[in-house]
């Protein structure tokens, strides 16, 4: 099913096999993966991380866990995995470690631990993660120090880069206000949050260096008469959910991913615990993995790789929608056509163009899609912890396509803020894949 590079190099195969007695011990490394990679999930959302900011930390925490391993094995390092401002990185030797696999996991969770306000959670993971390290034979008791040294140094070293993205300076920048006029977005019901992450576009990517040649065609101009781009737009929003079928509700709600979402019961709300888009990206990734019995470097790899993709498709679509400022259709349609109408979906905190699952959905998409190829069909289990079903999809695609949609069938999203969305995802994607592809990087994936 993987279109695997038909030339494989013998210093490959020795350097995979250096490492091959300890991905023998424990058989199935993809969920192992996963499974620490969803205790920073539960941090997540616990803390409420905006989908921004969630990706932002998949993207850290997974570069933690590919720099240890892919300074175990020859096979991955490739100098230029990371763009140019970010090839100052330092030698990080684990190969002479029992289990580099234990110290790039660790990596990621001390890089959860401190990026996260209450990352103090994955305390108690770590130590659990040292007791399982020993007993299942990983390490020697005698080398867990070694082990956890080279993973701080690691997670230091990926902290010291993030601490320089500009993350750190957002509360120093200018604060949003609604401004008024037509169009303009302004905050909805339930609980009218205020703008998330206006300034998140200051944010440095890892691939894209300028932002601009991301940037969707311009939105419908906001017009309210009969037969305009926008009024039409707005007439098939109505029309859509008025009569929305059991299979179109169960798939809004699949992809919903609103970490913002509450019930409100009189004069409280409360918050319903739901998975970040990039949260339920990453899970599918871990799915493909252990479908194909991916080993822990190329698990690692993936993961990263994705993370990062999401990280660059949020800055990209956040600076569409503060650039555009577009008001969302629940506020239009409440304030002029129908003041009771509510979308199936609760309308997330920011403007509306472009839609960030369009976006980021796409991009991810691509990249795995390139990764693993066109036609793989998987069961889609990320929303199970959440209550919601499985659902099966025949490719990485098809599944973006429906998480797109899903903003339309949901109320929440004009249709060219959705198909203008997974253009820009596709243009991200395809650009961060050809980008590095074409310096020979990629260990997997198409010709």
């Amino acid at each position: 099913m993987i279109k695997r590079l038909q030339v494989f190099t013998i210093a490959i195969l020795l350097s995979l096999q250096a490492f091959a007695s300890t991905s023998a011990k424990l058989e199935n490394w993809p969920k192992i993966y996963a499974d620490e990679l969803f205790h920073l999930t539960e941090v997540m959302v616990t803390d409420v991380a905006s989908p921004p900011v969630a990706a932002r930390i998949y993207g850290y925490s997974t570069l933690a866990s590919y720099l240890v391993i892919q300074g175990s094995t020859d096979s991955f390092k490739y100098p230029e995995f990371l763009p140019a401002s970010y090839l100052d990185i330092p030698e990080f030797n684990s190969s002479d470690l029992s289990s580099p696999e234990f110290s790039a996991l660790y990596a990621m969770l001390l890089v959860g631990e401190k990026i996260m306000p209450s990352g103090y959670l994955l305390k108690e993971r770590m130590t659990e993660w040292e007791t399982f390290g020993i007993k299942e034979k990983l390490i020697k008791k005698k080398e867990l120090k070694a082990h956890i040294s080279t993973a701080q140094k690691v997670a230091d070293w990926v902290m010291s880069v993030a601490n320089k993205d500009g993350y750190l300076q957002l509360s120093t920048l200018t604060r949003y206000s609604p401004t008024k006029g037509k169009g303009r977005w302004y905050p909805t019901p339930p609980a009218y949050i205020a703008a998330v992450e206006p300034q998140w576009k200051t944010i440095k990517p890892f691939f894209l260096n300028e932002l601009d040649p991301f940037d969707p065609v311009a939105m419908a101009p906001f017009d309210m008469e009969t037969g305009s781009s926008f009024r039409t737009q707005l007439d098939e929003i109505i029309e859509v959910t008025s009569d929305l079928t059991e299979e179109e509700k169960l798939i809004a709600n699949f992809w919903d991913c609103n970490p913002f979402m509450v019930d409100v019961t009189g004069h409280m709300a409360i918050g319903i615990k739901k998975i970040s888009p990039g949260g339920h990206w990453m899970g599918i990734t871990g799915i493909a993995a252990e479908m194909e019995n991916l080993s822990f470097a190329e698990t690692a790899y993936i993961h990263t790789l994705v993370g990062m993709t999401l990280h660059d498709a949020f800055i990209s679509c956040w600076k569409a929608k503060y650039d555009t400022d577009r008001i969302r259709p629940e506020t239009v349609i409440n304030e002029e056509l129908d003041r009771n109408w509510r979308p199936l979906l609760q309308t997330p905190p920011f403007p509306e163009y472009t839609s960030g699952h369009s976006v980021i959905s796409r991009a991810s998409a691509v990249i795995l899609t390139k990764y693993f190829g066109d036609d793989f069909g998987f069961i889609d289990t990320s929303e199970l912890y959440f209550g919601l079903p499985e659902r099966e999809f025949q490719s990485f695609l098809q599944a973006s396509e429906e998480a797109a949609v899903s903003r339309l069938y949901g109320g929440i999203h004009f249709r060219d803020a959705i198909d203008e969305g997974v253009k820009q995802g596709e243009k991200i994607g395809e650009f961060i894949w050809e980008n590095m592809n074409s310096e020979g990087i990629f260990m997997n994936g198409n010709e």
